[in-house]
């Protein structure tokens, strides 16, 4: 299995997963990320090192 047979299905399922909360609620998502902006750069950042955290936990446990 190469590399761009891994990336592919990821970005894939990235964008996929990405779009489920607009779609459903597009309201929630419109306010979520309302709230978001409002946050400083640390915690943006933080919340990204979080996510970052848990994809490679799975990616681990998987």
């Amino acid at each position: 299995m190469s590399l761009g047979d891994i990336w592919l299905p990821a970005l894939a399922l990235m964008l996929v997963m990405e779009g489920i909360l607009p779609f459903l609620s597009p309201a929630a998502w419109r306010e979520t990320f309302s709230r978001m902006i409002q946050f400083s750069d640390g915690q943006l950042r933080f919340m990204g090192l979080v996510s970052m955290l848990a994809g490679l936990a799975l990616l681990i446990l998987t």
